[in-house]
């Protein structure tokens, strides 16, 4: 058992030996969670580790297979939303969940609101007493009771979410990557009202990919990896870079099929590239036959500066330069027509078209090449079975509706679209989202060979391993500007982790 860092309360949440099953897929293998009261508990784990399945399981949302739960001294079969409410528990999430129509008001009370006694009429005046008494005693600010929540900022929201908990005198309150959208200032205040709330008995629970706050906030904190967890410790002898050591898998093996390429001439250059309050002069430049990682947290503007690349958002200042053509101000079809390809994260939504055939999704993007005012079907079919070889397409045939091929498959046809245009320069993001072991073999073997025939490829992704493995250099990005760039084959995961997480960060009012 964990020594308690504040208390001595025991143990409040025991999550023991969980397992947890989507299909054939295992998200969680034997994963325990012990949080002593009155402590900030941090979950820690890369994308994929289980912290989201475990969470919701704490919440009622998911039902474990095998394992036992503990609230507070007594086991439970399974929990349900509205049972985890009533044992005090309550979720901060990060996307906020509130109605952005509500005011202020009426999201602070929705669905417990107090009544005149004896009348059926909502008690409006202590409403607006009791939200008014926990705004200034925990935030020392009054909100107008009648304000939109649309109105009002990220961290306006994020008090109403915490307020409505605090009406409930909650035991435990669940924190998910709280900061993500959070300025620094903002950030600063919300980790003073962490401490007081522990103070006051209440016992967090932690979960953020900025390691360097974990490490100042935290009193103990559990890492996750591969479903299970590799680790509880207490904050107090242990360093951020160490809590990235144990969240890194290093055994990479012979999963990274990277050829050796020498980069040419260049073909994308990005000036002083910046989108207001995303991210801020951005500079750099991608050749010939290379392979460029970006990765960043949520909200880093790593995937805005990708967007940005595409004309999919506009930046504010800065240029693009495309084979030594500046564009300022690029649209889809500008970059389409400069030989740029976006595959995009989501493929189900915006890379393929699933209801159309594996020929029509191949050639969609470069019709051209087979129409002079009548649509070649030969040249079509030729060139899409061509492709379908290559790329190793698993399909019954190029008539097949994509929405029947797997993840992998789907993913290779959304590649197969710009490579039918040939292009030159391709933005990938997240390209192994959501997609097998053997696929993702598939998709590394293709970059490589983008690279070999000359193209510039930029892969954005969040998953370590995977940019080291197939890249030849790395931007990260940390809270909307570049940090740091590496050279990948002479840098170790828990170096870009710790970049990427702020791990070194000197950290304003925390500690």
């Amino acid at each position: 058992m964990v020594e308690a860092v504040r208390g001595d309360g025991g143990d409040i949440i025991r999550l023991d030996a969980i397992v947890k099953r989507f299909g054939g897929a295992q998200a969680l293998s034997g994963a325990s969670l012990v949080v002593r009261r009155g402590t900030v508990h941090g979950l820690v784990g890369q994308n994929g580790a289980g912290k989201s399945t475990l969470i919701k399981l704490l919440a009622g949302l998911h039902e474990a297979d095998e394992g036992t739960i503990e609230i507070d001294g007594k086991v439970y079969d399974r929990l349900t939303p509205h049972l985890v409410e009533d044992l005090g528990i309550h979720f901060i999430h990060q996307d906020r969940l509130l109605v952005p129509t509500f005011t202020v008001g009426e999201a602070l009370f929705l669905g417990r609101e107090p009544r005149i006694a004896g009348t059926p009429f909502l008690d409006r005046a202590l409403m607006r007493r009791r939200s008014a008494e926990i705004l200034d005693r925990y935030f020392g600010l009054r909100l107008p009771h009648s304000a939109l929540i649309a109105d009002l900022s990220a961290a306006e929201k994020q008090i109403v979410q915490i307020t409505r908990a605090l009406l409930d005198n909650p035991k435990v309150l669940v924190f998910d990557e709280p900061t993500a959208a959070l300025v620094r200032r903002e950030a600063d205040l919300l980790f003073q009202l962490i401490r007081r709330l522990r103070d006051d008995g209440v016992t967090i629970i932690y979960i953020s990919h900025y390691l360097g706050e974990i490490a100042a906030l935290c009193d103990t904190v559990t890492v996750l990896r591969n479903g299970r967890d590799v680790a509880t410790l207490p904050l107090k002898q242990t360093s951020a870079a160490e809590i990235g050591a144990l969240m890194v898998n290093r055994e990479i093996g012979d999963l990274y099929p990277k050829p050796q390429v020498v980069a040419g001439e260049a073909l994308l250059a990005v000036v002083d590239l910046s989108l207001s309050n995303r991210y801020a002069s951005v500079s750099f430049t991608l050749h010939k036959g290379e392979v460029l990682g970006l990765t960043g947290l949520l909200g880093s503007g790593a995937k805005e500066t990708l967007r940005t690349l595409f004309g999919l958002q506009t930046a504010t200042a800065g240029s693009v330069a495309v084979k030594g053509e500046t564009i300022f101000t690029a649209s889809p079809a500008k970059a389409t027509a400069k030989s740029l390809a976006l595959v995009p994260e989501d493929r189900r939504r915006d890379g393929v078209a699933l209801d159309l055939s594996v020929t029509e999704n191949t050639t969609l993007a470069s019709l051209d090449r087979f129409s002079k005012g009548v649509l070649d079907q030969g040249a079509e079919r030729r060139a899409t079975e061509e492709l379908v070889k290559r790329l190793q397409v698993k399909t019954d045939g190029i008539d097949a509706l994509v929405k029947t091929l797997s993840g992998g498959n789907q993913q290779k046809v959304a590649i197969a679209k710009w490579l039918s245009r040939q292009s030159e320069i391709y933005l990938l993001d997240e390209p192994t989202v959501g997609v097998d072991i053997a696929a993702k073999v598939e998709i590394y073997t293709l970059i490589g060979e983008l690279a070999q025939r000359g193209a510039g490829v930029i892969v954005l992704s969040s998953d370590i391993e995977e940019l080291l493995g197939v890249t030849d250099r790395i931007l990260v990005f940390f809270r909307g500007q570049v940090t740091r760039e590496f050279i990948s084959s002479q840098t170790s995961p828990d170096q870009i982790l710790s970049e990427v997480t702020g791990a070194y960060e000197t950290l304003s009012n925390v500690g």
